[in-house]
């Protein structure tokens, strides 16, 4: 599979190990037959992520990701905007541990990206039960590390 994945930090939040994440990404990726992934995420402040919120979706209000994706098919591209704020945040109001939540959203800009839509009840389900496969590949591959 062709693939880039990058990463870019306009906060003090950095990966840890950006590679970690960019195998666990692709593992994902081909869980669902991805034949390319190119992903740009970059990591942002809750303010920072509220302005393109505004600017490009006419949406004020906070989120956690916003996934601007260009993707065609099975080949996937997109620039994803996180907010560590609100990853903090949403970890602290659903009792869940931070990383787990910064795994369940990084994963949920790729499954967008692959037609996972979560605007009707049937739909959360689906994308959570996705995000909860990506998230027990990492944990099998991985050593639990704290990244934030």
């Amino acid at each position: 599979m062709k693939k880039a994945i990058s990463y870019t930090y306009q906060t003090d939040f950095k990966l840890t190990n950006e590679s970690t994440f960019s195998l666990w990404l692709e593992r994902c990726a081909k869980a669902y037959g991805v034949k390319s992934l190119t992903l740009a995420f970059a990591y942002m402040s809750d303010n920072q992520l509220l302005e393109l919120n505004t600017k490009y979706l006419n949406h004020d209000t906070y989120t956690d990701i916003i996934t601007f994706d260009d993707s065609v098919g099975l080949d996937v591209s997109a620039n994803i905007a996180i907010s560590i704020d609100r990853i903090k945040a949403n970890a602290r109001e659903y009792n869940q541990n931070v990383d787990n939540e910064l795994l369940r959203v990084m994963c949920h800009g790729l499954l967008h990206c692959l037609g996972f839509e979560d605007k009707t009840e049937d739909g959360k389900n689906a994308m959570r039960l996705a995000e909860d496969r990506c998230i027990q590949l990492f944990h099998v591959e991985h050593n639990r590390e704290q990244h934030v």
